[in-house]
């Protein structure tokens, strides 16, 4: 009985490690006037990005977001941080990437 119950808190803790790992914030879908951007936290942590990569620092929740212009990004702000062209793709060409007619 007791190789039971040592048997059975192993797979809890084994499952809760498992789910625990999944991404967490899903897709977040943001209107602009060029069409809909869709961020997905699923592709970017496929990446290897942290969480603690864009959070708090960068992004706090989606409530507490600002509107941010192409032409700010381009300077590196919000999505344009990473999206230089040098650690991903850049914010100033290829638009059908990220906004979804």
């Amino acid at each position: 009985m007791k190789k039971i119950m040592i048997f059975l808190l192993i797979l809890v803790v084994v499952c809760s490690f498992a789910v625990g790992a999944r991404v967490g914030g899903g897709d977040i879908s943001t209107k602009t006037s060029y069409g809909p951007v869709i961020f997905s936290h699923e592709k970017h942590a496929a990446k290897g990005l942290s969480c603690q990569q864009c959070h708090p620092e960068l992004y706090m929740t989606v409530d507490q977001h600002k509107t941010v212009s192409m032409k700010e990004m381009e300077k590196g702000s919000s999505c344009g941080l990473c999206h230089d062209g040098k650690q991903a793709f850049t914010v100033k060409a290829n638009c059908n990437t990220c906004h979804k007619k």
